[in-house]
């Protein structure tokens, strides 16, 4: 019996199979691009849906627990239901109460430093003057500047309030539907975890990291809030409570949010104290909000939602310029839902997950699924 002899000819590369009807990966890429592009320009469309239907989502979600511990405690469906929409719907209308005081009282404040703020002007016009710049220049740089411009677009708050209820109550009616289906969400899931078992194990992922956010980001956002408002009070700043529970607010926006927090006290010590009583204010907010939001909080808010601080403040851009101000406040949560519905719920979509956590190495890297695996149309086991 003789064995045939080796090729000696050149090796060819072995190729992947390639699957009949099968679309280039190129072009495959380049659908998806485009289809992200025509989801992107939908959301934007319908900002002032989107965002109020996930603010009202996430609120749900944070609350979830509660209601569920009710029910195991023994309360009617009905009754965890009743006692959870009342107690979210009455901090909700507290909070915005609140709020629409504070900037009521801010626009009746701000005309009573209009002396400070005239004497402040006329200060930088004469520092600038001596710069070499002309009288020309500062007039046209100080006309459109003045105290009664900024009470006018406070004054434009007050006044847009009813198109802020437009939205509250939107949101508080969401809110009800929400809980009220919120009781047979578990049963939901169940019902369709024996054919899409990823799906259900990427939705429960969010629903836990949104959880965890949301309790560190206001532990932090409480604890920053009462810091700052006590700082605000010893210095004498106006309206501490009202620039306290802005502080609170703003620490939802990821990375920057305490800059947006930090400007009207700044302004308002300016105003007040000069220069020296807005350097006080300046470092007060920098050795307390830095530390903590910037050094503190984004390890613990990295731990509990696997998203790399880089993401996070690319996404804080791109949430605000397609929903706006609610995308920013929303945007670590909006992150999970798009990372949940696009890459977790596919085994295959590991790499993408090693992009966008805080490590790479943070979770075992997830075997893929063969084909036809949790589809009810795919092959079945036989019995054993």
């Amino acid at each position: 019996m003789t064995v045939p002899a080796e090729p000696t000819g050149p090796a060819v590369p072995a190729t992947a199979p390639h699957t009949p009807g099968a679309l280039p990966r190129a072009l495959v890429l380049l659908l998806g691009i485009a289809a992200a592009v025509i989801v992107v320009v939908g959301i934007r469309a319908t900002a002032w849906l989107v965002g109020p239907v996930f603010l009202a989502l996430i609120i749900v979600i944070a609350a979830y627990p509660v209601q569920r511990w009710l029910r195991d405690r023994g309360w009617p469906g009905w009754a965890a239901t009743l006692a959870l929409a009342l107690v979210i719907n009455a901090g909700l209308l507290a909070l915005i109460l609140v709020v629409l005081v504070s900037v009521g009282q801010l626009y009746t404040v701000l005309p009573q430093y209009s002396a400070q703020f005239d004497a402040l002007l006329a200060s930088v016009e004469h520092t600038l003057a001596g710069l070499g710049i002309g009288q020309a220049q500062l007039r046209a740089a100080t006309q459109s500047f003045s105290l009664s411009s900024l009470v006018g677009a406070v004054g434009g708050v007050v006044s847009g309030v009813s198109g802020v209820l437009t939205v509250i109550v939107l949101v508080l009616a969401l809110l009800l539907f929400f809980i009220a289906d919120a009781r047979s969400f578990d049963k939901r899931l169940d019902s369709i975890a024996g054919e899409r078992p990823q799906v259900v194990r990427a939705l429960e992922s969010f629903a836990t990291g949104t959880r965890s956010y949301l309790v560190v980001t206001t532990v932090f956002g409480f604890i920053v809030a009462v810091l700052d408002g006590i700082a605000l009070q010893l210095m004498g700043i106006p309206l501490a409570v009202l620039w306290a529970i802005l502080a609170f607010i703003t620490n939802y926006i990821p990375n920057i949010g305490f800059v947006f927090g930090l400007v009207p006290p700044a302004l308002l010590a300016l105003l007040i104290g000069g220069w020296q009583l807005l350097v006080a204010v300046v470092v007060v907010y920098c050795v307390l909000n830095v530390v903590i939001q910037s050094f503190i909080q984004p390890r613990f808010v990295g731990n509990s939602v696997g998203l790399s601080a880089t993401v996070t403040f690319v996404m804080l851009l791109f949430w605000a310029w397609v929903i706006g101000p609610l995308g920013a406040l929303l945007a670590i949560p909006l992150t999970l839902l798009v990372k949940a519905l696009l890459v977790d719920v596919d085994g295959r979509a590991a790499w993408a997950d090693a992009l966008l956590r805080t490590d790479a190495e943070e979770r075992p890297r997830p075997t893929p699924e063969p084909p036809g695996a949790g589809d009810a149309t795919g092959p079945q086991q036989a019995p054993s």
